[in-house]
């Protein structure tokens, strides 16, 4: 029972925390930078404001990043159908091996968005609207990894069954 509950608090943070990563850019690209524009406009303040707010973003998605790598390895090490990282040899392995490169262009992403970009000499506007891309472009792969996550699930589900049928 003791490893159950282990295994369940292993999928639950790494669960708690792809939502935490993956929902925060949704609410930041749909709802709070529409706000902040409508509300404030684009000036120094806004400016100031996204910065903040992107900063504070990004110390929890660090911490995003070491949790969901240390819960993933455990999770996939706790698979009978894991075959090491980046092999191919099941639907199992291809789909891990697909979600942990997807994962690793995020972390990529991310890390260019948030330290690299802001330093770059150029307009605002075009630094905004890189910025911008990036995000989308960090949600759409981000969904991508939790439909990798649920595929992931469901080939289990479906090995197990198959292997307890009669």
């Amino acid at each position: 029972m003791a490893n159950v509950v282990v295994l369940a608090l292993v999928g639950f943070l790494h669960t708690l925390f792809t939502a935490i990563w993956i929902g925060g850019m949704i609410a930041l690209a749909l709802t709070v930078l529409p706000t902040i524009r409508k509300t404030l406009g684009m000036g120094p303040e806004s400016k100031k404001l996204i910065d903040n707010i992107r900063n504070s973003l990004s110390k929890i998605t660090y911490v995003a990043f070491i949790v969901l790598i240390a819960t993933g390895v455990l999770m996939s090490n706790s698979s009978p159908l894991f075959q090491g990282f980046f092999t191919l040899g099941n639907e199992y392995s291809l789909a891990l091996t697909l979600k942990h490169i997807l994962v690793a262009i995020m972390i990529v992403i991310a890390i260019l968005r948030s330290r690299v970009v802001p330093r770059l000499d150029m307009e605002e506007p075009k630094r905004m609207k890189l910025m911008m891309m990036m995000l989308v472009t960090n949600i759409i792969l981000g969904c991508a990894v939790l439909f990798l996550s649920s595929l992931l699930s469901a080939v289990v589900r479906t090995y197990l069954l198959e292997a307890l049928s009669p």
